[in-house]
């Protein structure tokens, strides 16, 4: 029998890292550990490993624990920056490739990233942006294996922290998506457990490279990962 997959979680408090942790439920082939600044209150029933220490330490943590791939699902809202692209960047931008260079420093040799959808580092729009810049920066590092997750629409429990325009998107979701075709597919929306099963499943290839995936691809790789666990 093989050795569970090692993989450490940055951002296990948002969206998608909540349902990392979700995903990991139950199964034996990963071995999942959390990397936080804060105590996160995990779901009934989680068996994993959490060490809170300051996001300056996360590269000793790390070196510690020897974990084959990180998944980073960090990020900040909006709101949560208080509307201050200062703030906003911070998370989104230092403390996402902060993380990532301390990651590789420590000896983690895969790397699978939630970006967004659109993202390009000559965006007029400043979110698009700054993923964009992140994720070439994120090229840089020398990972063995990058992945770059690009989802549209997230659906799923973030609370009362989204904009009028996500919500609405997410209630418009089920009529809008067929009729996002073509170059438009990658807009569609994508539940977040998806994401985070799709997120499981690129940490655990082996084959070196970078790479960049949409909904498609995400839902692909959850749906193998999945199977692989029936």
């Amino acid at each position: 029998m093989s050795e569970p997959l090692r993989i450490a979680l940055v951002g296990a408090t948002g969206l998608i890292g909540s349902q990392v942790i979700r995903a990991c439920m139950g199964r034996s082939d990963v071995r999942l550990v959390a990397v936080a600044r804060r105590e996160v209150k995990l779901p009934k029933g989680a068996r994993m490993e959490l060490f809170v220490a300051e996001s300056e330490n996360w590269g000793e943590v790390l070196e510690a624990l020897r974990p084959t791939a990180l998944i980073c699902a960090l990020g900040t809202t909006w709101k949560k920056a208080g509307e201050s692209e200062e703030a906003f960047r911070a998370v989104d931008h230092e403390l996402v490739l902060d993380t990532a260079r301390a990651a590789q420093v420590a000896g983690v040799e895969r790397l699978v990233a939630v970006s967004s959808v659109g993202a390009d580092p000559l965006s007029r729009n400043f979110y698009l942006r700054v993923k964009g810049e992140v994720e070439t920066e994120l090229s840089k590092v020398g990972f063995k294996r990058l992945d770059l997750l690009r989802p549209g629409l997230l659906k799923g429990e973030r609370g009362d922290d989204r904009r009028l325009g996500e919500r609405l998107g997410i209630i418009a979701s089920p009529i809008v998506d067929p009729f996002l075709n073509g170059k438009w597919r990658k807009y569609r929306s994508i539940d977040a457990l998806a994401v985070a099963q799709g997120a499981i499943g690129f940490a655990g290839r082996r084959a070196g490279g970078r790479f960049t995936h949409e909904n498609d691809s995400i839902r692909r790789s959850a749906r193998e990962w999945v199977k692989l666990g029936g």
